[in-house]
């Protein structure tokens, strides 16, 4: 009986790790919100990382973080580390983009809990009056990263989560 049970926990444990495996590497998340502005009017607060962190989700998971900012003050070249809880880990960001009122893109680079590195695009459509703000992740996960997710997490549903505070967080802000 008792190897029987053993026999099963270990085909369901090579059935994991075979899931894991065979899971596409790249992976993107991507979450929009239609802002009552125009894009010049909510591009500043997306284009300037002191700012960004006023309304940025990942802030509040852990306020005691170590911040700091190198670089240009805002646009292209202006860079943001943190340090932080286990929960917010380490890690840098820098603006490789900016083109003014339709897009900021970012390069990210992970450092703890796992080393990784991603794109973030916030891309600006302007519809009328009104402005559709969508913020797009693109990254590639390694075979570690790819487990936990199957294990413990979903990874859309905890980043874009995130992504959808914030962005709530940014429409406030600028319809206020």
């Amino acid at each position: 009986m008792i190897q029987t049970i053993l026999l099963i926990v270990a085909v369901i444990v090579v059935l994991i790790l075979i899931y894991a495996a065979i899971k596409p590497n790249d992976f993107q998340i991507q979450r929009s919100i239609t802002i009552n502005a125009t894009p010049e009017k909510v591009f500043p607060l997306i284009n300037d990382l002191h700012i960004m962190q006023t309304w940025s989700a990942w802030e509040k998971v852990d306020p005691q973080m170590n911040r700091s900012y190198s670089g240009e003050a805002s646009g292209k070249g202006a860079k943001y580390a943190w340090e932080g809880n286990k929960e917010i880990g380490q890690g840098t960001m820098e603006i490789v983009e900016s083109t003014p009122d339709s897009k900021v893109a970012l390069a990210m680079h992970f450092i703890k809990p796992f080393e990784g590195r991603s794109s973030v695009d916030f891309s600006l459509t302007p519809n009328g009056e009104e402005t559709v703000v969508t913020q797009t992740m693109r990254g590639t996960s390694t075979f570690l990263p790819k487990l936990m997710c199957i294990l413990f997490f979903n990874q859309d549903k905890m980043i874009g989560g995130k992504f959808e505070e914030g962005l709530a967080n940014l429409k406030a802000i600028v319809e206020e």
